[in-house]
């Protein structure tokens, strides 16, 4: 009983953020349209202009990344897998699923994943997986 109730904390914890990273990209998107109404006048409002969007597109590509993350955490809930890292099938610290409740991977895991993609050993794969 312990462990349902906390999946369903997690679960609510889950919903919660992406409930919030839906919101934030809706506003960033209004904010965005309101900006474009603006014609730039000369070269340096363009480049401003330009430049927020650069920092639109980028904070929407994060916020996607981190809503395919949650939505893959809930889809291992429902598969009986959350919780667990696939990559030594050890289960994840509750401290960690605290912090990062979408996190795939154990703490370890994840710093030696991070190490060989900086070190060009791995593709990005893990970063981008399940798109």
């Amino acid at each position: 009983m312990k462990n349902t109730l906390k999946l369903s904390t997690y679960r609510n914890m889950l919903e919660k953020k992406a409930e919030e990273v839906r919101q934030s990209m809706s506003a960033q998107k209004a904010a965005q349209v309101v900006a474009r109404l603006d014609v730039p006048s000369d070269e340096g409002d363009l480049s401003q202009q330009h430049h927020e969007e650069w920092i639109f597109l980028n904070r929407n590509t994060i916020d996607m990344k981190l809503l395919r993350e949650i939505s893959d955490a809930l889809r291992r809930m429902e598969n009986g897998t959350y919780g667990v890292c696939p990559e030594c099938e050890e289960p994840i610290s509750a401290k960690r699923l605290d912090a990062v409740p979408w996190a795939r991977y154990c703490v370890t895991c994840q710093e030696a994943i991070a190490a060989r993609i900086a070190a060009g050993e791995l593709e990005n794969e893990f970063q981008e997986a399940d798109r």
